[in-house]
């Protein structure tokens, strides 16, 4: 049956070690910045203040279990990656290995991972720029600044800010964009640079009083915020699509996505520490700038200012990687036949899958400026969740089906670091509302659908002999 068929492995293997693909310019340093760069944004500027409403000061054991899943998720993405050294994600992979149904249904995963993202990470700016535009004595009306019931006690209908960011970032991938390792890791250091501005200066704030009690809401508590704070991770998949442009895959991938996992949780904890010692957490009902507001409350507002400005900058460079990973997707199904042709047809001027980035763009702008943020990280959260353990499983599949195939980076302990990445990750499956499973189910159901009435039946590997 065709939703079994496999694109040939052994061609993309052979392909990916032909002379004359893309440089191999990238090394460790690089891939480490790289998913650094790709990780830090809304996770830590925006999350961390939903975060500690749901674990209390145990927020920073929160990021430890999310950062455990996805460090087993990691060694399984990381074995495909420097084995079939190629441009692409996930999707790409398992056409090559576990055939076309469970490719499209990863691929319609990735859908609303990276644009459910964009649309989160666009909230998350929004809270940013407004936060820094009224240290200037601006402030726009109530009724633009969110989303409807985001904010208790405003009435607002629309979060102006996070549909026009969308719209002007939309605007660039459309013209095309080039973006090089040195751009990438100047952003880094701005990022991190801020980041680490936040820790000396608030770490003279922290009132260890604001720790007790430390896990006011339990175990559940604390499994239900990993749950939602998981999102602060979603990123290090962006190391594995520049694959084929590593001079040492096998060995430098794994260090690229295991340094920068290891460096953004490192992060992660200590500002989690310092913000529930300046705040009592309940102060961040709904904040979203839950980090300048911790210096706000500790007085530094001359500090404040700076990671407001570190935050946007951050966050602007996070939403252009995840609209743009939307739309490759979107291409390389299209390309396959599994969606309109049109979408991958490319603007004879800029070079760039023109309407697909305009789909994108408007749709995920729209969800960004209609939803709360809480509301898009629970959705988007559950669809990586699935897609790791899809992942996952898809390791112990192709060791079975594939003995003879040479892996320049072999998963540890397999089958055992699999299952237990796909163990992580349903256990933090199960800590998000029911509505989320609900929109969820119905998501993967419109998937299917569209798959057995049009993808199937247009599907170019189907129409091959």
């Amino acid at each position: 049956m065709s939703i079994f068929r496999t694109k040939n492995l052994d061609d993309m293997v052979a392909a990916s070690r032909t002379p004359g693909g893309l440089k191999k310019v990238l090394g460790p340093f690089d891939l480490v910045l790289m998913g650094i760069g790709a990780i830090v944004g809304t996770g830590i500027f925006v999350l961390t203040g939903t975060g500690a409403l749901t674990a209390g000061p145990a927020l920073p054991i929160s990021f430890i279990v999310a950062a455990l899943a996805c460090g087993f998720a990691a060694m399984c993405y990381a074995e495909f990656a420097s084995t079939v050294p190629v441009a692409g994600s996930i999707y790409t992979y398992s056409y090559a290995t576990l055939g076309e149904l469970v490719a499209w249904m990863i691929g319609w995963d990735l859908l609303l991972e990276y644009g459910l993202a964009a649309s989160a990470v666009s909230v998350g700016w929004s809270g940013y720029f407004q936060s820094l535009i009224a240290g200037f004595g601006l402030k726009l009306p109530a009724a633009l600044t969110a989303a409807p019931g985001a904010v208790p006690g405003v009435v607002s209908y629309f979060n102006l800010p996070a549909f026009l960011i969308m719209m002007v970032l939309t605007m660039m991938l459309s013209w095309g964009i080039r973006e090089s390792a040195r751009m990438n890791n100047i952003m880094v250091a701005i990022k991190v640079g801020v980041v680490l501005l936040f820790i000396v200066v608030g770490a003279r704030h922290v009132q260890p009083a604001n720790w007790q009690p430390f896990m006011p809401f339990g175990h559940t508590g604390v499994l239900s915020a990993a749950a939602i704070v998981f999102f602060a991770f979603i990123g290090f998949d962006a190391v594995t699509s520049a694959a084929e442009e590593v001079k040492r895959p096998e060995r430098d991938l794994p260090i690229g996505i295991i340094g920068s996992l290891a460096g953004c949780t490192i992060l992660y904890v200590v500002v989690s520490a310092i913000m529930t010692g300046i705040v009592p957490f309940m102060e961040f009902k709904g904040v979203d700038h839950p980090v300048s507001l911790a210096l706000k409350y500790a007085g530094e507002n001359w500090v404040a200012g700076f990671v407001d400005l570190g935050a946007i900058l951050g966050m602007t460079t996070v939403i252009l990687v995840m609209s743009y990973g939307q739309t490759r997707i979107i291409f390389a199904m299209s390309r396959d036949g599994l969606l309109p042709k049109r979408l991958s047809s490319i603007h004879p001027t800029h070079g760039t899958p023109y309407f697909a980035t305009w789909m994108v763009g408007i749709v995920f702008g729209l969800l960004a400026a209609l939803i709360p943020l809480d509301v898009l990280t629970e959705l988007i959260n559950i669809g990586t969740l699935a897609a790791f353990s899809l992942v996952a499983i898809a390791i112990i599949i192709l060791r079975k089906q594939r003995p003879d195939l040479h892996r320049a980076f072999r998963c540890p302990g397999v089958p055992v670091v699999p299952l237990l990445a796909v163990a992580f990750c349903v256990t933090l499956m199960a800590y998000l509302s029911w509505h989320t499973w609900l929109a969820f189910g119905i998501w993967l159901v419109i998937g299917l659908v569209i798959y057995f009435t049009y993808a199937r039946h247009h599907s170019v590997l189907n129409k091959q002999k």
